[in-house]
C-alpha cells in the first residue's frame, strides 16, 4: 500500500458479519471511521456529522469477515522476480480476499538477516497491496548447521522462524531452534520431512506410483519428523507449527499431541483436502508438489482433522514457477502450486458440504492465523485496523488463470467451476480491491 493513500470511512449494511475472534454471526453493520472499526452491531445509525463522510455499502448477501491470512506464501522477492515479487504477490493476495501474507525465508539471499526482513517490509511498505509478515530462517542460510540471529531478525519485524522449502534434518539443531525462538517469542514452523526417506521421490508412494513408474515418497517422510519436533516440543515447552500436513497419519499424531497438552499448532492447504495422487496419472506437472499429494483416505483423513479443530490453519503454500520449471518431465519439473486467487472458494467448499461450520472456515482463514503468529488482524473488534474482507458465497465462476494478478500460472484449479469469491477488501480502511 502506498503511504500516501488515505484511509476512508465506510458502512456496511445488512451483511452477514462472521468474527471468529467474538464468536459473532449474523445480520449487523458494520462502521469504518478513518480506518479503524468504530462499530459492530445491528443496524447503526449515523449521527448527522458523519453522513457526508461516510460511504454507505449494501452489504445484501454477503458476508463480511476479518481481512483473510495466509500464513504461508512464496513470494520469492529478493532473487527471483521473475516468478513473483512483493507487489504481484501481495496484489494476488487481495484479489483472493487475503489482507495479509506470511513470506517464507527461502529466497535469494535467504532472509537470515534483519537486512533482508527490513528490505521486505521496506517494498512491502510502498508496493505491497496489504500486510506482509516475514518468516525468518530457522537455520543460516537454510544449510541446517547453525542457527540463524534470532534477535536479530525478531527486531526487524519477523515473526517466525523456518527452513521451509528444506527439513531441519538435525535433531540437536532443531532442540536448540525451538529454545532460542522461546526467547524471543518467535514461532517455529517446521517442513516435516526426513529427506533421506523422501530421497529421490516424485509423488505419493503406493500403487499408483508403482504403477506409473514414478518414485515415491512415503507418507512415513512426513510423519517420522511431524512425531520428533512434537517430541521435542513437549521437551523444550516452546511453540511449534507444522506446515502443509498432508497425511492422514500426521493428523493422527497432532491430534494426540494436543491431547497431550502439547502447544503445537496445524495448517493444511487446499490442495491436501480437494485432489489426490490419481490426477498425476497424465503426468500434468502442475500437480506436483512437496509434499505430494495423496490418497483418497489422506483427503478424507485432513477434512476431519479440520472438522476437529485438529488443524487450526488453512495456508495455500503458494509457490510461483514458470513454464521454465514446469513445463518439464515430471522428474525435472519444480515442486509448487500457487493458490492465493483460488483459495476462497475452495475453503467455502467445505461449508458447503457440511465439513465446517462459516464461523470455522473463516476462523481457519483469519483469526487463527493472526493468533498463531500473534500479529494483531483477525477480527473486526472496535478499534482494530479496518482489514476486511467482503465474501459473495453464492458468485459461480470457473477458476482462469489468465486472469491472475500472480507471475505464475500454475495452478491445479484451473478450469474448476467454482462458488465464492471475495468482493470487496479493505486493509487498513483503504479499498485495496474491488471487484469488477
Amino acid at each position: 500500500m502506498e503511504p500516501k493513500e488515505k484511509s476512508g470511512s465506510f458502512i456496511f449494511r445488512n451483511g452477514r458479519v462472521i468474527d471468529p475472534a467474538r464468536k459473532l454471526d449474523g445480520p449487523m453493520d458494520v462502521l469504518v471511521l478513518e480506518g479503524r472499526i468504530a462499530e459492530t452491531r445491528p443496524q447503526i445509525s449515523l449521527g448527522a456529522e458523519f453522513r457526508s463522510e461516510v460511504q454507505e455499502i449494501d452489504a445484501s448477501g454477503k458476508w463480511v469477515v476479518p481481512g483473510l491470512i495466509d500464513m504461508h506464501v512464496h513470494l520469492r522477492e529478493p532473487g527471483e522476480e521473475y516468478k513473483e515479487t512483493i507487489r504481484s504477490g501481495t496484489h494476488a493476495a487481495v484479489c483472493g480476499g487475503f489482507t495479509g501474507v506470511a513470506c517464507m525465508p527461502n529466497t535469494h539471499p535467504v532472509n537470515d538477516s534483519a537486512t533482508v526482513t527490513q528490505y521486505i517490509l521496506e517494498k512491502a511498505r510502498y508496493e505491497g497491496f496489504c500486510r506482509v509478515f516475514p518468516v525468518g530462517a530457522i537455520s543460516a542460510g537454510l544449510e541446517g548447521k547453525n542457527l540463524a540471529e534470532y534477535g536479530e531478525l525478531q527486531a526487524a519485524g519477523a515473526v517466525a522462524v523456518s527452513d521451509d522449502g528444506r527439513p531441519v534434518m538435525n535433531g540437536l539443531l532443531m532442540r536448540r531452534a525451538l529454545e532460542y525462538a522461546g526467547t524471543f517469542e518467535l514461532l517455529v514452523i517446521s517442513h516435516s520431512e526426513d529427506s533421506q526417506l523422501s530421497a529421490g521421490g516424485l509423488m505419493n508412494e503406493g500403487p499408483v506410483s508403482t504403477r506409473l513408474g514414478l518414485r515415491g515418497i512415503p507418507a512415513a517422510a512426513e510423519e517420522v519428523m511431524i512425531a520428533r519436533d512434537i517430541i521435542l516440543a513437549e521437551m523444550t515447552r516452546a511453540r511449534l507449527h507444522i506446515a502443509h500436513v498432508s497425511s492422514a497419519g500426521s493428523v493422527a499424531l497432532i491430534r494426540e499431541a494436543k491431547k497431550r497438552g502439547i502447544n503445537v499448532t496445524a495448517e493444511t492447504a487446499p490442495q491436501y483436502f480437494t485432489l489426490t495422487e490419481e490426477l498425476i496419472a497424465g503426468f500434468d506437472t502442475v500437480y506436483k508438489v512437496n509434499p505430494p499429494l495423496r490418497t483418497a483416505r489422506d483427503v478424507e483423513a485432513i477434512r476431519a482433522g479440520l472438522a476437529d479443530g485438529t488443524i487450526d490453519a488453512i495456508a495455500t503454500d503458494h509457490a510461483p514457477h514458470t513454464s521454465v520449471e514446469k513445463d518439464l518431465e515430471f522428474e525435472f519439473a519444480s515442486n509448487g502450486m500457487i493458490g492465493l486467487e483460488s483459495s476462497l472458494p475452495l475453503i467455502l467448499g467445505l461449508v458447503r458440504d457440511g465439513t465446517l461450520t462459516p464461523l470455522e472456515a473463516i476462523a481457519k482463514a483469519s483469526s487463527n492465523p493472526a493468533g498463531i503468529l500473534r500479529v494483531p488482524c483477525g477480527s473486526l473488534r472496535e478499534g482494530a485496523a479496518a482489514d476486511v474482507t467482503v465474501i459473495d458465497p453464492e458468485a459461480k465462476y470457473t477458476i482462469d488463470v489468465n486472469t491472475f494478478r500472480s507471475k505464475s500460472r500454475n495452478c491445479p484449479f484451473n478450469g474448476m467451476r467454482v462458488q465464492g469469491r471475495a468482493e470487496m477488501v479493505l486493509v487498513g480502511g483503504i479499498v485495496v480491491f474491488s471487484a469488477p
